[in-house]
């Protein structure tokens, strides 16, 4: 892993555009002379570290570019574990780009340059401030669609995910001591594997791992969301469903088929997990060009779909010849795809509004509903999160990303091939051992204390300038 470079870095650490306060961020070693040299020497002599001053900045001749807040962060008791320097403005573009470049100018001779993307957090990550499950968290906060997957990912930064690996760890750490003791000493003829309950051990920390993963898997639910396709033939109420969940008129609904053209996205939230609706032009033969360009959409929407809803119409919904594209829609879909199918229309023909599951699984096979009187819509939006496997885990849940998932999975496989080993005839404790190992590496990934740089360029690259 590459050296910190402590040269200055600065940005603008507000959004673009127009505001009200606009923020210059500072971060290195040594910000003496930019200090000095912004504010004017007697002002930087009085500046108190962590404690806000007014004053001016100044251009290299001594005149005024604003006025505003100054505030200076001594290392390592900052953000990035360096000196920070934040400089608070008025936040107007020209003004926050002239105080940058004298910032820049400033530093010319200490190195300063401007900040990459998720540079400061990437130098708070190098400095230990944070482990890499945390500043992940803080692009998540940043990223927060809903009121939960933000609340969430405070609980990521605030270290409640990377503590529960950190525990795991742990606990494999003590596991692996006693089997490479064991190996160490193999005169003393100790049966480790009944002596130190080294199964009873590793069938704790499987447990322990399954609890994780299940809720990483939750917190990833909340970070990515779900895109959700609704396919079906024309005329089956697919945009008067996506109205209803919307709770808007966001698409155009006429009784004539064939309404919907193109692809019609609007994202939603149920219970704080984001969902993308997407409402697709009917499933239909049609010598018309241009609605079939739609219909070839809609096939490229449900190759991407998380979970398909699968309209019919409640008065035809018994007669296969009108349910014809069930089997296709079927056979084109990724495997591995949940869909749902939807009795929309129960107000034409007075059925009630019910949910039929699975006999085998017990999870929703079938929602019927209203779309047009509102009737079954809140058991379709249950049905939805169950059938991605959504539970709230109220104020436990943390934010978690799809490489933190995989290496979990990986740690997983590891201790499954650990029990093998032991249980073995003949107990292959070196290999038994070694499967820790890897388990123990694939955690350690999370929080990045075993982290290729090019990863890392790969995670901090995406954040925003500034942060």
């Amino acid at each position: 892993m590459a050296l910190p470079d402590s040269r200055p870095i600065a940005a603008i650490a507000t959004a673009p555009g127009r505001g009200g306060i606009g923020v210059v961020r500072v971060s290195g070693a040594g910000l003496g002379p930019i200090i000095e040299a912004v504010l004017g020497a007697p002002a930087a002599a009085t500046l108190v570290p962590r404690t806000a001053r007014y004053g001016v900045f100044l251009d290299d001749q001594g005149t005024e570019i604003d006025r505003g807040l100054a505030l200076h962060f001594p290392a390592p008791h900052s953000y990035t574990g360096e000196d920070v320097l934040e400089l608070q403005g008025h936040g107007g573009p020209v003004v926050m780009q002239m105080l940058l470049a004298r910032v820049l100018q400033a530093g010319a001779a200490l190195g300063a340059r401007l900040a990459e993307p998720g540079e400061f957090t990437q130098r708070a990550f190098l400095n230990d401030k944070l482990d890499l499950a945390q500043a992940e968290a803080v692009a998540d906060l940043i990223d927060a669609s809903t009121e939960q997957a933000a609340r969430s990912a405070t609980r990521s930064l605030a270290g409640v995910f990377s503590q529960a690996v950190h525990a795991l760890v742990g606990s494999l750490v003590d596991l692996r001591m006693l089997v490479e003791a064991t190996l160490d000493f193999p005169e003393e003829e100790i049966d480790f594997l009944a002596r130190a309950d080294a199964l009873g051990q590793l069938a704790r920390l499987r447990a322990r791992l399954d609890a994780l993963l299940a809720q990483a898997r939750q917190g990833a639910l909340l970070r990515e969301g779900l895109e959700v396709v609704l396919a079906g033939e024309p005329n089956v109420g697919k945009s008067s469903l996506l109205n209803a969940l919307a709770g808007a008129e966001v698409a155009i609904v006429t009784p004539i088929a064939g309404t919907t053209r193109d692809r019609v996205t609007q994202p939603i939230q149920i219970q704080g997990v984001p969902l993308n609706i997407i409402d697709t032009a009917g499933l239909r033969d049609t010598d018309d060009t241009i609605e079939r360009l739609g219909i070839e959409r809609t096939w490229q929407a449900l190759a991407q779909a998380d979970l398909v809803l699968h309209l019919v119409a409640a008065p035809e919904a018994g007669d296969p010849a009108t349910t014809d594209i069930g089997p296709a829609l079927l056979a084109r879909l990724p495997r591995g795809v949940p869909i749902v199918r939807v009795v929309n229309k129960i107000d034409l023909d007075g059925q009630p509004a019910r949910v039929e599951r699975d006999p085998a699984s017990g999870q929703p096979s079938a929602v019927w509903l209203s779309a047009l009187t509102g009737e079954g819509i809140d058991a379709l939006r249950a049905a939805l999160l169950e059938r991605v496997g959504w539970h709230d885990a109220g104020q436990s849940q943390f934010i978690a990303r799809e490489r933190h998932l995989i290496a979990l999975r990986a740690a997983q496989a590891h201790l499954a091939q650990a029990q093998a080993n032991a249980q073995a005839r003949a107990a292959q404790l070196e290999l038994f051992a070694e499967e820790l190992r890897l388990a123990q590496g694939e955690l350690a990934q999370i929080t990045g204390e075993f982290t290729a740089d090019d990863l890392l360029g790969v995670i901090f690259g995406r954040f925003c300038i500034g942060k």
